[in-house]
Order: C-alpha cells, then structure tokens, then sequence
C-alpha cells in the first residue's frame, strides 16, 4: 500500500503565498513522477504540475511563474509553492505519486484564496 498525505492549505488573501507539501509512504521507495491536481467547486479535477524522478517539470499555463515544485527524492516528499495566489486557486488541491502504470492520489487540501 502507499500513502500520500498533504499539508500547507489554508485561506490566504490574493497575492499571498502558500506552500504546500505531500508525503508518500508505503511499500515504494521511489516513484516515477509526483505532482499535484487541484479541484475546484463544480469543476473537473484538473492538472497543476509535476516532477519527474530526474527532476524535469511540468506546470499548467496559469500557475506557470507564480508556482514552483520540487522534490525530495530521499524522503518522497514533494513540494508545491505558490506565489502571487489569485482567487481562481481556489480548489482542493491533490497530491499524486506514479509508478510505472500506478497512480496513487492523497485525500487533498484546500487551498483558499480570498480577494
């Protein structure tokens, strides 16, 4: 079994900061890649951005430049930083952890941005 755990949510005002972190344990000492989804009210889960175990990332278009993921591979931890949040952040936001053809998912954090 794996298991990924989030932390860092909160409510902060637009243009604040937040730093979100996700934990994976269990029966893998490494994944192939971690990343983020977020989810927000009435909407589809949708892609954030993602790390591979060689340290490339991915990012969607509106958090490009405003957030940074990092990874550490001793810990499988993985980071999200979020900088200049908007209001349109405002979703839960989820961890995810692959292996080869497994995605494993956290139960999420919310993530609220006031204006």
């Amino acid at each position: 079994q794996v298991q990924l755990v989030e932390s860092g949510g909160g409510l902060v005002q637009a243009g604040g900061s937040l730093r979100l972190s996700c934990a994976a344990s269990g029966r893998y000492s490494r994944f192939d890649s971690m990343g983020w989804y977020r989810q927000a009210p009435g909407k589809q889960r949708e892609f954030v951005a993602d790390i591979s175990s060689g340290g490339s990332t991915n990012y969607e278009d509106s958090v490009k430049g405003r957030f940074t993921i990092s990874r550490d591979s001793a810990t499988n931890t993985v980071y999200l930083q979020m900088n200049s949040l908007k209001p349109e952040d405002t979703a839960v936001y989820y961890c995810d952890a692959r292996i080869v053809v497994l995605t494993y998912w956290g139960r999420g954090t919310q993530v609220t941005v006031s204006s």
